[in-house]
């Protein structure tokens, strides 16, 4: 289990606060809208009122213990690029910050952020993802209960084969192809033994892929 922080909880900010949430971590959401932490005081595991351009407020919620803050704040660009500095300048490990456009992405690449992401490309859904499980390369969602990963094979799952790691039997998932540099293997069978560093292709449903990516 991970520690998030999300500031900003529009549109974008609340998806990634709500994913990373039902992934199983502990997510601290804030923003300065009263209103806006009603929406997900439900979906969090703590919801604070602050003015993240405060650097006493950062430090009084402990801000530096997170493993990731992602700066979600909405039009206000000014106040985005001074909460990302200040983050930075605090010592958080990591920063991604959301930006409405390439001028601004540049600045906050240069103020110190540590991921640039715009929501017109990346949806929260899959950012929250790529936050806490590293292994997920890729995640496509095809409706609202099923969707695709792409699941990078960590090295302690090095030799095995697709029928001893019972991925359908004990997650309800099934591997549609095997990336290995550049062979593709499709529909693999149960014999097919993974390399570290081996791709998994997978479908299945979100419920269920959540519960493999807590493990892979």
């Amino acid at each position: 289990m991970a520690e998030f922080a999300v500031i900003g909880l529009g549109r974008f900010g609340s998806s990634v606060a709500r994913t990373l949430y039902d992934l199983g971590h502990n997510v601290l959401a804030m923003d300065k809208s009263e209103d806006a932490l009603h929406e997900v005081v439900d979906h969090v595991t703590h919801a604070v009122q602050i003015d993240s351009t405060d650097p006493d407020a950062l430090r009084a919620v402990g801000i530096t213990n997170f493993d990731a803050v992602v700066v979600a704040i909405g039009v206000d660009i000014q106040e985005s690029i001074l909460t990302t500095m200040l983050l930075k300048d605090l010592g958080v490990k990591k920063v991604v910050a959301k930006a409405v456009d390439e001028r601004q992405g540049k600045v906050l690449e240069k103020v110190g952020a540590d991921t640039v992401v715009f929501p017109e490309r990346d949806m929260g859904v899959r950012v929250a993802h790529s936050l806490a499980t590293p292994n997920v390369l890729e995640y496509l969602e095809l409706s609202p209960q099923y969707t695709i990963d792409e699941v990078k094979v960590p090295e302690r799952l090095d030799g095995r084969t697709l029928g001893e790691l019972e991925l359908r039997a004990k997650f309800g998932v099934n591997v549609l192809l095997i990336l290995r540099d550049s062979q593709l293997l499709i529909s693999p069978s149960t014999d097919a033994r993974l390399q570290s560093g081996d791709v998994l292709v997978v479908v299945g449903e979100n419920r269920q892929l959540n519960r493999l990516e807590s493990v892979i």
